[in-house]
């Protein structure tokens, strides 16, 4: 049952990078869009986002909840000493959702229009940012559960070069996945061109970044390369990820798209898949040397017998609910952008 939890949790982390990353990833497009496309733009994200935006951060509660029942110390070691970045991540996610909302349903368009519009691209930028934060600075080595200062305690824990440039890495993973989604929401030719232009774009960030991330990670003395390419496991995502990629782009020069979306997420599984194997079961790795593990400090037997079960019933319940709400937002014209919201 305990591996029924974790994968579950393992599941809701990777569903909510794909689909949640590529909400926020419509706004950061957005944020790099010309002011003479925004307009444009907007009606086309409204559209492709249309089908996860009522239900994308169901899979970042589920994580919480499986975290905060089935691994309460786990829980409580990151909600402490990350509680800092939590909270930025999760007021731009409150504040992403009510400028999508204000400026969509107010009934006088006047200047709070553009507030609005900043406030959501700015937000769905720093969401994604701040979420990258947090993983970097589980597995980083800089959590300090003895820390008797509030800067080793509450500012260090994160605030450090590998975990920003985790962060900046997520923020180009989510601008490439909606990027390369919007691609298939539009029939003009041109604008399918100018979002292929768009992935191009953070495609180059997200390998930028990724340097970065291992340039940060051989700094500040973390194991990052031995963790993605000391294993069999790792080196076939890679090569796979990287298959798939050059697969894609020949298949976006060939006019050929029903298999981008795929394909783009295929690509971002197996960069989990290798940044948390080869440390796995460890999901926080402290400062000092010590770990937090998912099964040396997992809860009462009976609480993750409960929780396994409650978990597969709910799935019965919640996942064909959730392919019928894509299905129905995919029925309607790209001209109903929104309405549905």
């Amino acid at each position: 049952m305990l591996y029924i939890v974790i994968t579950y949790l393992w599941a809701s982390i990777l569903l909510y990078l794909l689909l949640g990353g590529a909400d926020f990833g419509a706004g950061i497009i957005e944020l790099f869009t010309s002011q003479k496309n925004k307009q444009v733009t907007r009606k086309t994200l409204y559209s492709a986002i249309g089908p996860i935006w009522e239900a994308n951060h169901m899979w970042l509660i589920i994580a919480i909840v499986i975290l905060f029942v089935g691994f309460p110390v786990i829980y409580s070691t990151m909600s402490v000493n990350l509680h800092i970045p939590l909270t930025i991540m999760l007021i731009g996610i409150i504040a992403r959702g009510t400028a999508f909302t204000f400026r969509h349903y107010d009934a006088v368009v006047d200047d709070m229009q553009h507030l609005y519009n900043t406030i959501f691209a700015i937000s769905s930028f720093t969401t994604p940012l701040f979420l990258g934060i947090i993983a970097g600075s589980a597995v980083s080595g800089h959590i300090d559960p003895q820390a008797d200062s509030f800067l080793d305690a509450y500012i260090f824990s994160w605030l450090h070069w590998f975990s920003v440039t985790v962060g900046l890495f997520t923020v180009s993973i989510c601008g490439f996945l909606a990027s390369v989604y919007l691609i298939g929401e539009t029939d003009v030719e041109h604008e399918r061109l100018r979002f292929a232009h768009k992935a191009q774009f953070f495609n180059i960030a997200a390998v930028v970044c990724g340097a970065l991330v291992f340039a940060a990670a051989w700094f500040e003395h973390i194991p990052l390369f031995d963790w993605v390419f000391g294993n069999w496991i790792g080196r076939i995502a890679i090569l796979s990820a990287t298959l798939s990629l050059i697969w894609m782009w020949t298949l976006l020069y060939q006019g050929k798209i029903s298999l981008l979306r795929p394909l783009a997420g295929f690509q971002v599984t197996m960069i989990l898949l290798t940044t948390t194997f080869r440390h796995f079961p460890n999901i926080v790795i402290l400062k000092g040397g010590g770990y937090l593990s998912l099964t040396e400090h997992a809860g009462q037997e009976k609480t993750i017998e409960a929780l396994a079960w409650a978990l597969l019933l709910g799935s019965i319940l919640i996942l064909p609910a959730l392919f019928y709400l894509i299905y129905s937002f995919q029925k309607k014209p790209v001209g109903y952008e929104g309405q549905a919201h």
